[in-house]
């Protein structure tokens, strides 16, 4: 699925070298470079005069945004273009320099797409062409924080008017094949034609995984493309090793090369096809079916073929079942014999996976801090639940050794019908699950005409389902967190059904039962053994210092689960849960111990009420929020209340955003310390209480603290507020 990784220093200048865009990522993951941080002007600065040396005229674009999540920041967008000899729409290539706050090097996440970039376009002048189209090279900001970066350049730079496609390098993890999903508010039939056009070597992309995160609720840059300006655009992002996503392990050792070939192997075939392709022309009204298979690289058919396929996959089955039963080879109490053997392998690996996390995290406590929901040795976990599915499959078909293969063969023919069907009317993108079930039924077809079969036609009608499915087995539960792992249960199990014409020959199920049982206690033992956190496997943990200057109460704070000795020698010994929430997280992430703590002289920020008036039937009120300490986030919530209009620091927040917000108004990431600027406008007789919550993230190295450093077998949690001095103040306007 991935190129292999050679060392590549002394490439053609006019070829990618995977050598050379390292080179890049180690300069850009030097420090952690999220807004506001020193490291982040630092990388841009690195940035630029990477551009320049290339001869290109570079430029930024700076200014304040919210986005459509009320993340406010000072976004400093870094481009480039190479003019190309035509007049059509330009070919846009980006990535984001910032790295998640507050402790990512970002070395893939997305140092690995930004040095992509520098790399691919380097080699792509080195060639002396001159492309068709001009290419567009945008390295967004503040992507971390709300794609802020990618809504200044969409709604604000006259470029975006011009772009006509889009291609976006990101990570959601630092290894494993980079998977290729599209952004499109129609049909992806031209995108897909042209893709395969192109023709990328190693393309890994089915159109399952393309509807599966139109459906969840991440988004990257080119969604604002997307739903902003209707540029259509296609992603490249891995997400292996999900366990170093926005933690202090994105760093340079720890990026897979052969992730970062891959990506290379993506952008120079589309750098050369769509730069002189017609981008004008990409719109379609159809949709395609697609997945990736060695060999044929990307098989892709429209939706118009769904239903017929299943239509023939049905009628095939039918005139299967009358000729088996004409010839007597079918049997009626045989064929219902087949079904109890799938629905036991069904329900027992279901349900297994089901409870996979709770079962883990039950044993291994310490693991619920892991709020990637992905293990150090998940990749192990899934080995040792697919060994117990392949078990279980192995065992109970021993059991039913003696019914006939064309009869046991019925069943999983009808499952897999169904789940065809169910797919076709439903999740349409997962339509090419009917590809398989035709080497099934062409499996049924030879057993029912020969009683013993050429095994390998058998494993040759096998291998279309092994090359299509089993990525899946590694796939969901790795992107998903282990809580999926009832995914490759179920599809372990599915894809031993389509292996059934050759599995059901052998005579020696119950001695592979017993071996894939012994594997299962190998690998669980391995996974045991691997269980531990050490400096390899660091365990996150977090540390608050929440000081409430309404009551001038403060407080040690932590999300953990399981206690370190690091955090627990100020929260263990009078530890309670928190009387409500403090502060918004990812994944809904809340704090759960507090304990007293010293009082400490923190400056409150000066907060001056510039205006306080009404107009008509509504109140105007406008603050502005100046930190007297260094400040890296202020958050600030409100009591229920409708809001006609806000405004932060003159940016006018949606009013859908307004509706859908809660309680939470606004968070600002704050560079150079700057201030707050709050307009708001409410129902005159309405109360309005205004709660601020001002972070820094410098407990670790205050003056007026001593918290020693963090030990190197635990790393600062992810997607929450961490090593961070916290005060909270409540404002109230009657």
């Amino acid at each position: 699925m991935t190129p292999q990784y050679t060392t590549d220093q002394d490439a053609p200048l006019g070829a990618f070298s995977t050598d050379r865009a390292l080179s890049h990522v180690k300069e850009l993951s030097k420090e952690p470079h999220a807004v506001g941080f020193p490291g982040h002007q630092r990388a841009r600065t690195y940035i630029i005069s990477e551009l320049k040396k290339m001869g290109l005229e570079t430029t930024t674009q700076q200014g304040y945004t919210a986005g459509d999540w009320g993340n406010l920041s000072k976004a400093t967008n870094i481009l480039a273009r190479i003019k190309g000899s035509g007049n059509g729409k330009a070919l846009l290539v980006l990535s984001h320099y910032d790295s998640s706050p507050h402790s990512s090097f970002g070395a893939s996440d997305a140092g690995s797409g930004v040095a992509t970039i520098l790399e691919g376009i380097r080699a792509f002048l080195s060639n002396n062409e001159t492309p068709e189209n001009d290419i567009i090279i945008l390295i967004t900001d503040a992507e971390e924080l709300g794609l802020n970066g990618a809504d200044l350049f969409v709604n604000k730079h006259p470029w975006a008017k011009n772009a006509g496609l889009a291609l976006n390098f990101e990570a959601r993890g630092s290894g494993g094949p980079s998977y290729m999903l599209i952004e499109t508010n129609r049909g992806n039939g031209t995108l897909i034609k042209e893709f395969t056009k192109a023709n990328p070597k190693y393309p890994v992309a089915n159109s399952l995984a393309y509807s599966i995160y139109k459906m969840l609720p991440n988004d990257t840059d080119l969604t604002v493309f997307r739903e902003d300006a209707d540029i259509d655009g296609f992603n490249f992002a891995f997400i292996d090793d999900h366990f170093d996503y926005h933690t202090a392990l994105d760093n340079y050792e720890r990026l897979d090369r052969k992730t970062l070939a891959h990506q290379g192997s993506y952008l120079m075939p589309l750098l050369a096809h769509f730069s002189n392709a017609d981008l004008d022309n990409l719109k379609s009204l159809d949709d395609y079916v697609y997945f990736n298979i060695p060999i044929f690289n990307l098989v892709s058919y429209p939706f118009e073929w769904i239903w017929p396929a299943f239509g023939i996959a049905v009628l095939a089955f039918v005139l299967l079942l009358f000729s088996g039963f004409k010839k007597q080879v079918l049997k009626t109490n045989d064929v219902l014999k087949g079904f109890v053997p799938v629905l036991i392998t069904l329900m027992v690996n279901g349900a297994v996976g089901y409870f996979c996390w709770a079962i883990i995290t039950w044993w291994y406590p310490g693991y619920k801090d892991m709020l990637h929901g992905f293990t150090y040795n998940g990749h192990t976990y899934i080995a040792v639940y697919v060994m117990f599915s392949l078990f279980i499959c192995f065992y109970t078909y021993h059991k039913f050794r003696k019914t006939p293969t064309p009869s046991l063969l019925v069943a999983p023919i009808f499952i897999w019908l169904l789940i065809c069907g169910l797919v076709a009317q439903y999740l349409k993108g997962a339509s090419f699950f009917i590809v398989p079930l035709f080497g099934l039924l062409a499996g049924l077809l030879v057993t029912i005409n020969q009683k013993k079969p050429n095994p390998f036609l058998m494993l040759f009608l096998a291998l279309p389902a092994v090359l299509i499915y089993s990525p899946f087995i590694k796939m969901f539960p790795v992107g998903l967190g282990l809580k999926m792992m009832v995914a490759a249960t179920l599809f372990t199990t599915l894809l031993f059904f389509l292996a059934l014409p050759f599995l059901g020959q052998l005579k020696s199920k119950r001695r592979l039962a017993y071996l894939f049982l012994l594997l299962f206690f190998a690998f669980g033992i391995t996974s045991h053994i691997q269980s531990d956190f050490n400096e390899e496997r660091p365990k996150p943990s977090s540390l608050l210092y929440v000081y409430n200057t309404d009551d001038d109460s403060a407080l040690w704070a932590t999300y953990d689960k399981v206690l370190i000795d690091w955090n627990g020698q100020f929260i263990n010994e009078n530890k309670r849960k928190p009387k409500a929430e403090t502060i918004s997280s990812k994944y809904r992430t809340n704090l759960n111990y507090v304990a007293d703590a010293p009082k400490k002289q923190l400056e409150a920020s000066y907060i001056d009420t510039v205006m306080d008036t009404i107009v008509g039937e509504n109140r105007v009120i406008e603050l502005c929020i100046t930190p007297k300490r260094t400040v890296n986030r202020l958050e600030v919530f409100t009591n229920p209340i409708n809001l006609s209009k806000a405004k932060v620091n003159q940016i006018e927040l949606s009013p859908y955003f307004l509706e859908n917000r809660k309680n939470r108004l606004v968070t600002h990431y704050i560079s150079n310390n700057d201030f707050t600027e709050l307009q708001l406008q409410f129902p005159k007789d309405s109360v309005l209480e205004l709660t601020l919550y001002e972070a820094s993230n410098d407990l670790l190295t205050h003056p007026d603290f001593s918290i020693p450093k963090r030990p190197k077998n635990s790393i600062p949690t992810p997607f929450v507020l961490n090593d961070a001095i916290l005060t909270i103040k409540t404002l109230r306007f009657e």
